[in-house]
């Protein structure tokens, strides 16, 4: 304890002692020196505690003056005058209770808001809406309460009647808000202001609200010049959500107005095709031809219409906008990721670290945004720094029924179908369909929201389906009531036009004029939107056409000069001054300083390494990502050096990469959010938008990518085929047999080649350092752009066998098979040739030096697909004596290479030449999870591979 301590626990402080120590201290206080130099001591100590005021800097005063003057004040009866009368603590009371009202209205309205066009149900009863809830009864409705803390007047009081009113028509009225849910004190505080200082109704001019009724007319009457003219055919038709087209026509003008200059939309089938010709500008005639059958001669495939993608540079109120629609396959919001990629890569482009130039738009169905998985995973990217966009606008045409769902108790559990994006604290403003201005008004409150705080935004618009889900349903078969209801609707055009006769803002001919200008142009196939800028020319815009005629064949000149390679090495193998890194991260630096200097031969990891710094310093961005894509998995790469005497968290990281050189291109590896099929989605769109940056996810097992299918099935192997969209994305799939068991071992490599065809993607399985090198900047140098799949190995990172001297970074190029590298195996002598793939390389090569059998070579195929017919029959050609070809592989028989291998090997072979098979036998598992049962399998098949006697599978007819 300390002496203070001790001196202030003292009992001679107190009892008795009490008033002649309060003497000593006024004493003190009147006159330091005039106490013994003990007692000083003492109450200077005390001049240091915190005084009444909480500082430690204000004196105590003498108390005994003031207590005189209280006195005398007293005696004068000073103090009569400034009695205060006792508070009303009823009407403070009652001020609470209407505090409480206005914070229910903000909560709750959105549950009262006349949302449904409908009006299937009864508004709900919500007692915290009620005024005698909170025990206000009709004598409280005039009396004055205090509106400091809302926006509906300039005045400081207001009525209770008239604060009910204001309420009631902002909050539930045909908007919806919900925002309550959000912790950031501001941003309600800026939705209040926005929605109550207007009452949420749109003060709108005669020309606007016709231009209003404009968009909703065509969006009506394309649906109708459809359907009567191609009867039957699907369509997806708006027809229900006509209001969309006024919404998206607002988001193209406002976010013009307000310095976007792209605008990259997501959408699935519903409303479409409204947007491709009323929004975007396409040719209606173009659209019919492909109703017609018509279909464009450039593309394998193809795909249906409403799958379709579109781009077009429109003029706005704020002058040109790039809008891009993506294409979209029928896996329904999958898209999402893509188009937030897309939108960072074109962001990425331009500087816009903020996201104000380049604004994602995603376009929802209400059953869909509640049930798919990637919605969440999507959102869960948005605040993300290698992930967010600047904020995202949501837009749900929700039409109530989803698919065909017939009982609302089955579509979700949640009230609205937007409540996963209460995940991410967005916004929702619910607004009736019926009413386009209202709709038009929350678009221009979502995107000044998004603007001013980069945060993600929702709009539902809910609408219904007049039509069934695609136009060969008939919706009443499980929804009678529901569509005896929509029989009855006149339909949202009629509603609003009705409503603008009414206010004398159009006559009845004039929407009648509406009607037959938008039909006639339908008839002659005219454009309907003026003006789009054919010949607008966009700096950022990318050229894809050095990539279009490129074939995998072409040479790419990958080498480096060695001189080159070690200054690289050397530069990306130092860290900063004061920067300490990690023991073994030392030690690993150490060795690649080896490594680049010719000392020793490089591991998988500086192959890597220095493909990537000699990338960036011959101009090629960089972006690597994955759920431990800085660190590697296996922690080989350490791209990101972390400082262990750091002492913030936020701060102490290095990453060399990002320092090769002066003017280096950029470098960016980020460590995921834990999604598969979300971030492959991302780096599938931000490549498809970039081709000048090499685009890498890796994996964090090979295994895990099959969480991603969608992607890979819809976008990866078939996006050229069907939309002739081409991408480079590198996908980094670490695969191999080590006994880890059956999610850790396989990356299905099955199933990639399943999907190969029309030289659409290539497999590669590199077994060296030099290879990995040598085929990261074959991505890139070559001017061809087709997705690259890497299945990378795990104990390869540290085998001392699969190491390469840095010449062959010099001089070499990937090779796509890597013949027998054996000196002393004579060809002349070879009876039986092994085939293989990846890892098993390595255990073949050193079962046949421990069985010392020189009549065995060794071929490995690094380049899966597309095969590299040529380079394998050479390499076959060199063994005439062979009689005996044995494709030997790690994965189960029904699985790995082996049923995509054996017609080119067939197509290889010459007469006489037996095909066999040595590997695991089939299996309904990738692998076993028992380790001595997987080291039973791996001895088994490497005597498969070197049996004197094998079962061939057939013989060369040749």
């Amino acid at each position: 304890m300390s002496s203070q301590s001790e001196s202030l626990s003292n009992s001679y402080l107190f009892g008795s002692n009490a008033p002649y120590v309060e003497e000593l201290y006024e004493s003190y206080l009147d006159n330091p020196g005039s106490v013994s130099d003990e007692w000083r001591a003492y109450f200077d100590q005390l001049q240091h505690l915190p005084a009444t005021d909480g500082k430690e800097v204000t004196r105590d005063q003498a108390h005994a003056p003031i207590i005189q003057s209280f006195a005398e004040r007293a005696k004068a009866n000073a103090f009569l005058t400034v009695r205060a009368q006792q508070p009303d603590l009823s009407v403070a009371s009652k001020q609470v209770y209407v505090q409480s009202l206005i914070a229910a209205y903000r909560t709750l309205g959105s549950r009262f808001a006349e949302l449904d066009p409908l009006k299937r149900h009864d508004r709900p009863v919500i007692p915290e809406l009620d005024p005698s809830f909170y025990g206000l009864t009709e004598a409280d409705l005039d009396q004055v309460y205090s509106a400091t803390n809302t926006y509906f007047t300039k005045s400081e009081t207001m009525t209770l009647r008239d604060m009910l009113k204001a309420l009631r028509d902002t909050y539930c009225r045909t908007i919806g808000a919900e925002f309550m849910h959000m912790s950031d004190p501001a941003a309600k505080r800026w939705i209040q202001e926005r929605l109550e200082s207007s009452f949420g109704v749109p003060l709108y001019s005669p020309e606007r609200k016709r231009h209003i009724l404009k968009q909703i007319t065509e969006a009506e009457g394309l649906e109708r010049f459809l359907h009567t003219k191609y009867v039957g055919q699907k369509r997806f038709s708006l027809e229900g959500g006509e209001s969309f087209i006024a919404s998206m026509d607002e988001v193209v003008n406002h976010a013009g107005e307000n310095g976007v200059q792209e605008i990259v939309v997501g959408m699935a089938h519903r409303g479409r095709l409204n947007m491709l010709v009323n929004i975007m500008g396409k040719m209606p005639g173009d659209l019919f031809a492909e109703f017609e059958g018509k279909y464009a001669q450039n593309l394998t495939d193809g795909d249906v219409k409403y799958h379709n993608g579109f781009s077009s540079d429109l003029s706005t109120r704020g002058g040109p906008v790039h809008l891009s629609l993506a294409f979209n396959p029928s896996h329904l919001e999958i898209v999402n990721p893509v188009v937030e990629g897309s939108a960072r890569a074109r962001q990425d482009r331009r500087g816009d670290t903020e996201g104000a130039q380049v604004l994602p738009v995603l376009v929802h169905g209400d059953a869909a945004f509640a049930g798919q998985g990637v919605v969440m995973e999507t959102l869960n990217m948005a605040q993300t720094r290698g992930y967010g966009t600047g904020g995202t606008l949501h837009i749900v045409i929700n039409n109530q029924i989803g698919f065909t769902t017939s009982d609302p108790r089955d579509s979700r559990s949640t009230l609205y179908c937007t409540d996963v994006v209460k995940m991410i604290e967005a916004p929702v403003f619910h607004v009736n369909g019926d009413d386009p201005e209202a709709v038009v008004y929350v678009t221009e409150l979502a995107l000044d929201y998004r603007r001013q705080f980069k945060h993600d935004v929702v709009i539902d618009i809910v609408c219904f389906r007049k039509l069934g889900h695609n136009e060969q349903d008939t919706p009443s078969l499980t929804q009678p009531l529901m569509y005896k209801r929509i029989g009855q609707h006149p339909g949202t055009r009629k509603l609003y036009a009705d409503k603008l006769v009414a206010q004398g803002v159009l006559s009845e001919e004039e929407v009648d004029g509406l009607v037959k200008e938008y039909r006639q142009l339908m008839e002659d196939g005219q454009r309907t939107v003026e003006p789009v800028l054919t010949d607008y020319k966009n700096k950022y815009a990318t050229d894809w056409t050095p990539f279009l005629n490129a074939k995998w064949t072409d040479h790419a000149d990958t080498g480096v000069p060695l001189a080159e390679l070690t200054r690289i090495g050397e530069r990306i193998t130092q860290v900063p001054e004061g920067f300490t890194v990690h023991t073994l991260v030392n030690k690993l630096l150490n060795d690649r300083l080896k490594m680049a200097r010719g000392e020793a031969p490089l591991d998988w990891g500086m192959g890597e390494h220095l493909a990537f710094a000699t990338l960036v310093s011959s101009g090629y961005t960089i972006r690597i990502t994955g759920q431990d894509a800085g660190r590697g998995t296996f922690t080989h790469r350490h791209a990101v050096l972390h400082d262990q005497k750091r002492e913030r968290w936020d701060d102490g990281s290095y990453i060399p990469l990002q320092n090769v050189s002066e003017n280096q291109a950029p470098f960016t590896v980020i460590d995921s959010v834990l999604s598969e099929e979300a971030v492959l989605g991302f780096e599938y769109g931000y490549a498809s938008a970039e081709p000048n940056t090499l685009t890498i996810w890796e994996a964090q097992f090979g295994d895990f990518v099959n969480g991603a299918q969608v992607v890979i099935d819809q976008f990866i192997s078939s996006g050229e085929a069907k939309w002739g969209r081409q991408c480079g994305l590198t996908l980094m799939l670490p695969h191999g047999y080590e006994g880890q068991g059956p999610e850790h071992s396989s990356a299905r490599i099955e199933r990639f080649l399943q999907l190969c065809a029309d030289n659409n993607i290539q497999a590669v399985q590199p077994t060296n350092a030099s290879q990995i090198f040598h085929v990261l900047r074959r991505q890139m140098i070559r001017p061809f752009r087709k997705p690259l799949v890497i299945f990378t190995p795990k104990s390869l990172l540290r085998n001392k066998d699969a190491t390469s001297p840095l010449s062959d970074l010099a001089t070499g190029t990937f090779l796509p098979v890597i013949g027998e590298t054996n000196a002393d195996i004579d060809p002349a002598n070879v009876k039986r040739v092994l085939v293989c793939s990846g890892k098993v390389y390595y255990d073949l090569a050193n079962a046949r030096a421990e069985r010392e059998r020189s009549d065995v070579a060794i071929v490995r195929i690094e380049q899966l697909y597309p095969f590299a017919h040529k380079a394998f029959q050479a390499e076959l050609q060199k063994y005439s004596n062979a009689k005996e070809i044995i494709w030997v592989q790690d994965e189960p028989q029904n699985q790995g290479p082996w049923f995509y291998i054996q017609h080119h090997l067939y197509e290889n072979m010459v007469e006489g030449q037996r095909l066999g098979y040595a590997g695991r036998p089939a299996s309904a598992s990738p692998a076993v999870g028992y380790l001595a049962k997987h080291q039973e399998q791996q001895k088994a098949l490497i005597e498969q591979a070197f049996a004197e006697k094998f079962k061939g599978v057939s013989q060369s007819s040749k």
